[in-house]
């Protein structure tokens, strides 16, 4: 059978479909990648994907029952098979706590729906790989040894409904990690960048920044746990703080799960929570970190809802000037708070009036206390307070009247990223970032390094 477009995979599941409401997602992905180990490329490769996502509807009064089936790979003569599938489920359903009508069509609706998925491939790297060809003889004329790889893909995603609905949105995502190792193996040093096309990747300045990490490490000095001035970069920021906007679902502080309860009941919107006047907001429409500006929802949970497909999103502040001022919430969870609808969007920005200044500077004003490189392994210790434990990694420094004077063993630590806001003392200029724990999950972020107060190295780790 001849793969239909995915314009047409939408258009004959919304044909076949019997069921009172239907949406149809289809998504059209590509994907290239460079690996490297020892100074040498190692593999690259290429990939295509598409699926299928269809949400039946019935309806019966105010009551709704959905049926939802993703396929991958699903040919023309198998479309309607799904389409029932769904149907199926749908009939089976017990009935759907966030039933709302479907988004109707609007303005925009249809614009550029007829054009192909965009599409990435291997040419992709060409200007990053030359660079990186020439980071690698440098790193080797200095006895350094680079490992590490870059992906970059695009997703082309389809949404119709049976309301009239027709939208498409193209993402790209892409991301670098890099890791420098001594000559010896010994000590590691990591960076990473999301980009969306690597015309903006400046390997060179990534691999000497690895380079002053590893000449660092030569020193090295031993330090026992316990609570330190703590210089975060805005790779462990974003961490950090991506955890906490995953957390921050108006369902759950709702129902008294999370630090954003309110005591006796309700949500803490409205408190203060940073004593900086500190802004932490997504915008669809954020230069170099451009996401879908509308609700794009494959399936239901406690933050998203199927029956919001299509419906626009722009800029959300979740924290403004210190004070928590949003939630995560569907049309469902804004009834039942009485606050704005507030949908997730898929990048996350840290800003502060004033605020100006890159790590180094802030290294050169402090007396005594820690530099970070980055986080690991991090888990969730308690959802009341959003206490968080993980591990430091790929080198943490000990910085003494303005300069590293060598890098410390790691640390397991405890902290709460919420409670961490409130000891933060300065915070330098916002830049692009890519959190190193989450980087498969949420490439689209820009933070600031933080100076925070009593940082919690709660244990001594053995990791290296």
């Amino acid at each position: 059978m001849t793969e239909n477009s995915p314009q047409e995979a939408v258009e004959r599941a919304l044909a076949a479909a019997k069921s009172d409401d239907c949406i149809v997602i289809a998504d059209e992905g590509s994907a290239a990648n460079l690996r490297w180990a020892g100074n040498s490329l190692t593999t690259n490769g290429v990939s295509r994907s598409r699926q299928l996502t269809v949400v039946a509807v019935t309806r019966s009064g105010d009551e709704a029952r959905v049926g939802v089936v993703s396929r991958a790979g699903v040919r023309s003569d198998q479309i309607a098979d799904v389409v029932a599938e769904a149907e199926a489920a749908a009939a089976g359903a017990a009935p759907a706590e966030d039933a709302q009508p479907l988004v109707p069509a609007n303005p925009v609706s249809g614009a550029g729906w007829d054009h192909p998925p965009a599409e990435t491939e291997i040419s992709v790297f060409a200007g990053f790989a030359a660079d990186l060809g020439a980071a690698f003889a440098t790193a080797a004329g200095g006895g350094r040894k680079l490992y590490g790889f870059a992906e970059h893909e695009m997703t082309s995603s389809y949404i119709g409904t049976s309301s009239g609905l027709r939208l498409r949105h193209d993402q790209p995502s892409g991301r670098l990690e890099l890791n420098a190792k001594s000559a010896d193996m010994a000590t590691s040093a990591w960076a990473g960048t999301g980009t969306r096309d690597f015309g903006d990747v400046d390997v060179t300045s990534l691999e000497a920044d690895l380079a002053q990490r590893l000449d660092w490490a030569k020193r090295s000095v031993s330090l026992p746990a316990g609570r330190y001035e703590t210089l975060l970069p805005p790779t462990a920021v974003a961490d950090l703080l991506i955890y906490l906007y995953w957390s921050a679902g108006a369902k759950d502080a709702l129902d008294g799960r999370t630090v954003f309860s309110k005591a006796g009941g309700g949500t803490r919107v409205g408190e203060q929570l940073a004593g900086l006047p500190l802004s932490l907001y997504s915008d669809p429409a954020e230069a170099g970190l451009q996401c879908a500006p509308f609700v794009v929802a494959h399936a239901s949970s406690r933050e998203s809802s199927v029956f919001d497909n299509g419906l626009p999103t722009g800029r959300t502040d979740w924290i403004a000037a210190g004070t928590l001022g949003a939630l995560v919430q569907t049309r469902h969870t804004a009834r039942l708070s009485g606050l704005p609808v507030t949908p997730a969007i898929d990048n996350l920005v840290l800003t502060a009036p004033d605020a100006a200044g890159s790590i180094a500077e802030m290294v050169g004003r402090t007396s005594r206390g820690l530099l970070l490189t980055c986080l690991w392994y991090i888990r969730e210790v308690d959802p009341q307070t959003l206490l968080l434990t993980g591990l430091t990694r790929d080198g943490v420094y000990l910085v003494e009247n303005g300069e590293v004077t060598g890098a410390v063993n790691n640390f397991r630590f405890n902290e709460s990223p919420v409670a961490l806001l409130a000891r933060i003392t300065e915070m330098g200029a916002t830049v692009p970032t890519l959190p190193r724990e989450w980087a498969d999950y949420f490439t689209r972020a820009a933070m600031a390094p933080l100076r925070v107060e009593g940082f919690n190295m709660s244990s001594v780790s053995q990791a290296s």
